[in-house]
């Protein structure tokens, strides 16, 4: 009778286990991350304390941050991180967790969440452990990947660090300096079309040259004019073709020395500037071009500092670089059949107990004050459920009879 009892006890102890194994089971997936650098994180944490503080999810790791000049490591930060609300949030949205799990509230699918979520850090060694359980073995592993993908993510959104703060101040001087150099340039070039002052140094050397060779032909052809007069008549052939040739020479010396007249239409044939205009553009054209060549030397400065500051910026974020990146797991955690194994230890054990609670019952006399106290208690719990089940009432008066004394 009593193995009938213990075998009945196993039986129904199976039939529970198997629904239980085919739920409970999960697929786990887990992923390692190296130790960051504690360098670039502490600047980091130092540094995003006034954007943590402002960031909607992450006011709690303002505290954790400031922690972090030499009592913490960076691997606590990350830990911090990974468990914000923030993280969860995008997570939750990401997989669309909330219709998934059939979650009224985003609280509840976050508890949901965390409750199948595990985030250590190993004290020795720094590496970071991130573990998640599903029926879905790609769910598992895409939440994993995906906690990995919101703490980069994070970690950029919130680093003020020192090379940020330079990178942002030289694009705003970049971008002025820009400005500056395009209004120097179109001055100048403006100036140099209006005046023809292409290269003042250069256009004065030129000038002065011309002007000094023909002041000397000037110089020759009187000379030889006045030998010449001293012969012959004024209206002498030679005499009239080199007065010619002087009156064109001291009209192209005067153009050189004194420039068009302002009373006339512009000369095409002579549009450069004078030598006595040469001067006064000189001193404007070498301003001009001054201030355009500070503005370009000060742009590709500029550019180059730039650009190490985006290098810099870049080093100076603390980046989780994976030593395990999460795969697919094959195999259920725990396994079925370990299950329904501890549901049949655990159903002969409940057998055997309630073997020798009934037979412990059984020697009480039935005037024994402990037995009286028991059958009032259970004929109370019995009312009370026939009451709420009249249907159970005449199943369970066979059985209070044997209870009572």
């Amino acid at each position: 009778m009593q193995r009938r009892r213990i075998l009945v006890w196993i039986l129904v102890g199976v039939m529970l286990s198997i629904p239980l194994a085919w739920r409970l089971p999960k697929y786990q997936s887990t992923a390692q991350l190296m130790p960051p650098d504690n360098n670039s994180g502490a600047g980091l944490a130092a540094l995003a304390l006034p954007t943590l503080s402002k960031s909607p999810g992450l006011a709690g790791l303002a505290g954790m941050a400031g922690d972090m000049f030499g009592l913490k490591s960076t691997g606590a930060l990350f830990t911090k991180v990974l468990q914000s609300q923030n993280v969860d949030d995008r997570i939750i949205k990401r997989f669309n967790l909330r219709k998934r799990w059939g979650s009224p509230y985003q609280e509840a699918a976050r508890e949901k969440l965390l409750s199948r979520t595990t985030i250590e850090e190993d004290k020795k060694s720094g590496v970071i452990s991130i573990s998640f359980k599903d029926r879905d073995p790609k769910l598992a592993q895409g939440v994993v990947t995906a906690y990995i993908d919101e703490l980069n993510n994070v970690l950029k959104e919130v680093s003020t660090s020192s090379a940020t703060k330079e990178r942002e101040f030289l694009e705003q001087r970049l971008k002025e300096e820009q400005q500056a150099l395009d209004d120097a340039q179109q001055k100048f070039s403006q100036f140099a079309s209006k005046n023809m002052a292409l290269d003042i140094p250069e256009q004065t050397r030129v000038t002065v040259e011309a002007a000094s060779r023909l002041q000397g032909e000037l110089i020759a052809n009187r000379a030889q004019l006045q030998a010449l007069e001293q012969t012959y008549t004024p209206e002498n052939y030679r005499v009239k073709s080199l007065q010619a040739h002087v009156n064109e020479l001291e009209k192209e010396l005067n153009r050189l020395n004194n420039g068009r007249s302002s009373q006339i239409a512009p000369d095409p044939s002579n549009p450069y500037p004078s030598v006595k205009n040469l001067p006064v553009l000189g001193v404007q054209w070498s301003d001009l071009y001054r201030n355009t060549k500070i503005h370009e030397t000060v742009y590709e400065l500029l550019t180059q500092q730039l650009e190490m500051a985006r290098i810099q910026e870049v080093k100076d974020i603390p980046v989780a670089k994976q030593l395990d990146p999460p795969l697919e797991s094959e195999r259920k955690t725990p396994s079925p059949v370990i299950i329904v194994g501890i549901a049949i230890i655990l159903s002969m054990l409940l057998a055997c107990a309630g073997i020798l609670l009934r037979d412990r019952w059984e020697m009480l006399n039935v005037n024994d004050p402990r037995r009286m106290l028991l059958s009032k208690v259970y004929s109370g719990i019995r009312e009370s459920l026939t009451s709420m089940w009249p249907g159970r009432g005449s199943r369970s008066k066979d059985r209070e009879r044997s209870y009572r004394p």
